[in-house]
């Protein structure tokens, strides 16, 4: 079975972008303070690594088994991502880490772009 070229465009891209994110939860400060414990880092870690590999197994589904609901599911996340991520920068300015953030946003817009478009158009089924 022959993957249109820009199907391939969206994996590529949104695994990109789930690696950036991946990265940035390994990197995270996960210095216990009298707000966060040792506990809830813990608990907030395994949720993040969790949520990465539900987000993973939808590019899969989408790419691979031509889903087409994960596509919005997908993009549905993006909008969650992009107002959080405004929030942030708002509050406290572009940092390093969101900074990765918007990296990886582009990223997952740029591949649900190539999603709905050109060759990938016939490619997804229901």
């Amino acid at each position: 079975m022959h993957v249109p070229k820009n199907v391939l465009w969206f994996e590529a891209l949104l695994y990109s972008s789930l690696t950036l994110d991946a990265l940035s939860v390994a990197f995270q400060d996960r210095t216990p303070t009298a707000e966060l414990t040792e506990r809830t880092i813990f608990v907030l870690t395994v949720m993040d690594g969790l949520l990465i590999l539900l987000l993973v197994f939808l590019v899969w589904l989408a790419a691979q088994r031509r889903k087409s609901w994960p596509r919005w599911v997908l993009a549905a996340a993006l909008l969650l991502s992009v107002v959080s991520l405004l929030e942030i920068i708002g509050g406290t300015g572009l940092k390093l880490d969101s900074a990765i953030e918007v990296v990886s946003c582009a990223l997952t817009a740029a591949g649900l772009y190539f999603s709905l478009t050109g060759d990938a158009r016939g490619w997804f089924n229901g």
